[in-house]
């Protein structure tokens, strides 16, 4: 008979979480415990559908002539993507990437006004992302050292439904050909004890 130990534990609920952004080149969190700081800039409030971490993959299956099953597999695409519903639209930080400017663009005037266009050629708009996802003492972080929003939802303004800016972040390779670096604090797998 073989011991099969199940530690709910080790499951992983998506509870809590939080989401930052920053200029393409600032350094990662040497922790999920630590609070990000300047020039890490808040996202506010995520809707309850959490964040997403999405795979998107191809590959080229190599079958012998006579055969027909592959004996070889290739990837020829992989993509990682972070998808979330931010609320607190406005906010500077998420206006900036709503809308592809910088957040000097975005000052009020002297009367309080903030005015801004919206281009039809944008520019492209990298920047460095930082994903929090907290379930009581676990914490999964992601960090995303260049990630740009390439699919914006529409923007519904209704009585009965909290406006809001649906996202999806593609990450693109750093210097060190890396697209996710993933810091987590999560609770120590026992060890297989089989029997």
């Amino acid at each position: 008979m073989v011991n099969i130990t199940r530690a709910s534990e080790l499951a992983l609920v998506g509870a809590n979480g939080a989401g930052w952004v920053s200029p393409v080149g600032t350094l990662a969190m040497d922790s999920p415990l630590d609070q990000p700081v300047a020039p890490w800039e808040p996202l506010g409030a995520i809707s309850d559908d959490g964040l997403t971490y999405g795979f998107d993959e191809d590959s080229q299956e190599f079958t012998p002539w006579g055969l027909t099953s592959p004996f070889r597999t290739q990837i020829t695409k992989s993509v990682r993507t972070f998808g979330l519903t931010v609320w607190e639209t406005s906010r500077v930080a998420v206006q900036s990437l709503q809308y592809r400017l910088d957040a000097a663009d975005l000052a009020p005037d002297e009367d309080g006004l903030t005015k801004y266009a919206e281009t039809a050629s944008p520019s492209p708009d990298r920047r460095a992302f930082w994903f929090l996802v907290i379930d009581g003492t676990s914490y999964k972080g992601f960090y995303v050292p260049q990630g740009e929003i390439n699919n914006r939802s529409d923007v519904k303004f209704k009585q009965d439904e909290m406006s809001g800016y649906e996202w999806t972040i593609t990450t693109y390779p750093d210097d060190a050909g890396n697209t996710v670096y993933h810091v987590d604090k999560i609770p120590v797998t026992p060890a297989y004890t089989g029997s």
